[in-house]
């Protein structure tokens, strides 16, 4: 594409060079350049962009993308940006022909409930037999396959050539997880989001390489309204207000407690063989009774999003009822089958906050004991290991300590770090360090009406032991156990 066309709505400075350069890709990695790329320097933490034109030119860069004067050479094209992130993302909606304009694009942001919400969005489009592309934690789906993404919002340049890719493949609709950082960076910046979603709003990802604030986690999460045409919020949250202050979309409401757009009542909890679930029923846009195998009352939450959207999508009733009773999603309060009278889980809760969430909600189905098998990661905070024992032991739950993706630190001294949180509670524990033994202790030890949640990994297929991912699926481990004992 001519460098022309990608400058088209961008504001920038020109410095030197030709406007009619033909760009064959755009780089923000120096790695990556070869001949005839556009060059962003990208300002980072820790690597300035700006330091590597020299490398980039010579590899065969034409045109860099600056935020500051540098040493200008000759026969090299200069374009000078306030903001080189917003630039790169720019640039590369232009690259792929701006593709959110070609798809009806839904943006979901919020501490919890988006990767479910979204996959619940995706089924019921499905479910009415639409062409649907995701982008989340788990990775990105087009047309049934799944992609491993670097992170929850990729960096634009890869935004877009996902979302290409989409279009090409003919969907019509991208349903999209917008995390914090992928709004503070501008890695969403030129999407055109047709509705925007808060799930709800906690101290998370507060610290020195994320927010370092909770009012500056909760003021990138803004951002999504004020680039999206309708955005639908939870009213219950706390920082309802807060989120639909400065908003500048049409709003509409989601809610259990308060009157809303959309509004859930009725709700009942039931248990099934291999089955945890809730029901309820619906007032305001839509009347109609809902079921999902998804356990818990933020399930119900969750299914207010998908229903709501579903709705300003003009799907019909029957589509969403059919699709929320069948829909399940890897690694968020997913129910392994097993041949045994108890429940076996594998869910993504990697901190005391997701700890409490997932406790209470399978202390509502009274079950005769539950077994927590976890660790936490290492080289993270601290305090948040024994935040998290505690919270297990407040549920009287039996913690089996073992391996997370321990990196580079000792499993023993993590464990000891939530020992100290369980101890505070009272709480019951045992370390078992390799994770297989560990949940080969828990199947073995649980009975009937018993509850075993495996915390953290979630849908990962990998533990991260010394730094390096090795191969580990928790539903292949519980498989194999019971096909050795049957």
């Amino acid at each position: 594409m001519k460098l022309s066309e990608l400058l088209k709505e961008l504001d920038y400075q020109f410095i030197q060079g030709e406007l009619d350069n033909e760009v064959t890709q755009i780089d923000y990695d120096s790695r990556c350049v070869k001949e005839g790329s556009l060059f962003v320097c990208i300002p980072g933490a820790k690597v300035d962009g700006h330091s590597f034109i020299k490398q980039v030119i010579q590899n065969g860069a034409k045109t860099i993308v600056v935020e500051h004067p540098v040493e200008y050479q000759q026969g090299i094209t200069y374009i000078m940006v306030e903001n080189a992130r917003k630039a790169l993302a720019l640039l590369s909606c232009a690259f792929f022909h701006h593709p959110s304009r070609e798809m009806t694009v839904i943006g979901l942001t919020g501490t919890k409930g988006k990767t479910t919400t979204s996959y619940m969005v995706a089924s019921i489009l499905e479910k009415a037999h639409q062409k649907v592309g995701i982008i989340g934690t788990i990775g990105s789906m087009i047309n049934g396959e799944l992609r491993k993404t670097k992170n929850t919002t990729p960096e634009s340049f890869e935004l877009q050539r996902l979302m290409r890719e989409m279009v090409d493949a003919g969907c019509e609709y991208c349903v999209m997880e917008v995390s914090s950082q992928g709004l503070m960076l501008d890695r969403v910046t030129g999407i055109d989001f047709d509705i925007g979603v808060f799930t709800n709003l906690s101290p998370d990802h507060i610290g020195e390489n994320e927010h370092h604030s909770f009012e500056h986690y909760m003021s990138c999460k803004k951002k999504l309204f004020q680039m999206c045409r309708i955005g639908l919020f939870n009213r219950d949250d706390d920082h309802y207000l807060d989120m639909i202050d400065q908003a500048k979309c049409q709003i509409k409401t989601y809610s259990i407690q308060q009157p809303s757009d959309l509004q859930a009542s009725h709700i009942e909890l039931y248990k099934e063989e291999n089955i945890l679930g809730v029901t309820f029923d619906t007032k305001g846009a839509i009347e109609a009774s809902f079921q999902t195998n998804i356990p818990g009352k933020f399930s119900v939450y969750n299914s207010l999003v998908a229903i709501m959207i579903c709705h300003l999508l003009h799907i019909d009733i029957p589509y969403i009822q059919a699709a929320l009773k069948k829909v399940s999603v890897k690694g968020r309060v997913e129910i392994v089958p097993v041949p045994r009278p108890y429940t076996v889980l594998i869910d993504y809760a990697h901190n005391a906050l997701s700890f409490d969430s997932i406790l209470s909600t399978m202390s509502e189905y009274h079950p005769h004991r539950i077994y927590c098998v976890y660790g936490l990661g290492g080289h993270r905070d601290v305090h948040r290991r024994y935040d998290a024992g505690a919270i297990v032991a407040k549920y009287h739950a039996f913690s089996i300590l073992t391996a997370d993706n321990p990196r580079g630190e000792s499993v023993h001294d993590i464990c000891d770090n939530i020992i100290e949180g369980i101890q505070q509670e009272k709480g019951e524990y045992i370390v078992i360090e390799d994770r297989q033994e560990a949940i080969h202790y828990a199947l073995s030890h649980a009975q009937e009406g018993d509850v075993i949640l495996c915390l953290g990994k979630g849908h990962e297929d990998y533990q991260i032991l010394n730094d390096e991912p090795l191969p580990f699926s928790e539903r292949q481990i519980i498989e194999e156990y019971f096909q050795e004992k049957d």
